[in-house]
């Protein structure tokens, strides 16, 4: 045929082994403890300050019982999110709802600072408040996510499921809610990601009830940087758990996606 590239390239498309990954991320942690111990002090505590600072404050400054207000606070913040998001996303398959759906993704690009004034007026302080700045920068990237997988649902499978009869709430039901199952998954694992992320800003608004990112900004306002990396330590290794879990239950809940990945 002259076609000088095979149609497959066997190392791309080959997954690599469990062992295989395993050496690669020892190979990278390794680096990058190297890079860190190299850091200058001023800029990067030594590792050893670090563990001793994580060490201190997980059994003397309350790092434990901050991390469970935390984890708290994110779970309250993402059922509520995932009712509502999926809710309008669900709905945008009706024309009338399609623009109040956009105008809620747009509010993505508000922030949750501009929006401290008017929900502390509203919900007061304390965890009510937190809930809703939570919420609502969760939600707006949720409902912008989960909205273009229901957008990207091609006609020909609404055509497909209509040939099969059925009322219009059971097409709705296998082609938009149970077609659609994965990628929504996986917009809310991204999205818990993104919320883990902005646990900080929403915890330094309101400190009534602590939090490790209250935790993380005490430290900070008094330059303590072994400290202040100990508990970024503590976020990034909680939300990689996180991540993780959350990929485990996607292939339960979707094993079919799995098995089409692994051919």
């Amino acid at each position: 045929s002259g076609d000088l590239m095979p149609s497959r390239v066997p190392y791309l498309s080959r997954p690599p082994s469990p062992s295989t990954l395993a050496l690669w991320g020892l190979a990278w942690v390794s680096l990058f403890l190297l890079l860190w111990t190299a850091a200058p002090p001023s800029v990067f505590p030594a590792p050893s300050g670090v563990l001793r600072a994580l060490h201190t404050l997980w059994w003397q400054g309350g790092l434990g019982p901050e991390l469970g207000a935390t984890m708290r606070l994110i779970g309250h913040a993402t059922l509520i999110a995932v009712v509502l998001s999926l809710g309008l996303a669900y709905l945008s398959v009706v024309p009338a709802f399609r623009p109040l759906v956009h105008a809620v993704a747009g509010l993505r690009f508000a922030g949750i600072l501009g929006m401290s004034v008017p929900f502390t007026l509203a919900f007061g302080g304390g965890h009510p408040l937190k809930v809703a700045l939570l919420t609502f920068g969760m939600s707006t990237f949720l409902v912008a996510a989960t909205a273009q997988v229901v957008a990207s649902i091609p006609a020909a499978t609404y055509d497909y499921a209509r040939t099969l009869g059925g009322s219009r709430l059971r097409l709705v039901w296998e082609v938009v809610v149970r077609g659609t199952l994965h990628d929504v998954l996986d917009a809310i694992r991204q999205n818990v990601a993104m919320g883990w992320a902005m646990i900080t800003a929403v915890e330094g608004i309101s400190r009534a009830e602590g939090g490790i990112g209250a935790l993380a900004l005490n430290q900070e306002k008094h330059f303590l940087l072994p400290e202040v990396f100990a508990v970024v330590l503590v976020v990034t290794l909680v939300g990689v758990i996180i991540d993780y879990l959350m990929r485990l239950l996607i292939d339960i809940l979707c094993p079919y996606v799995a098995i089409t990945r692994a051919k």
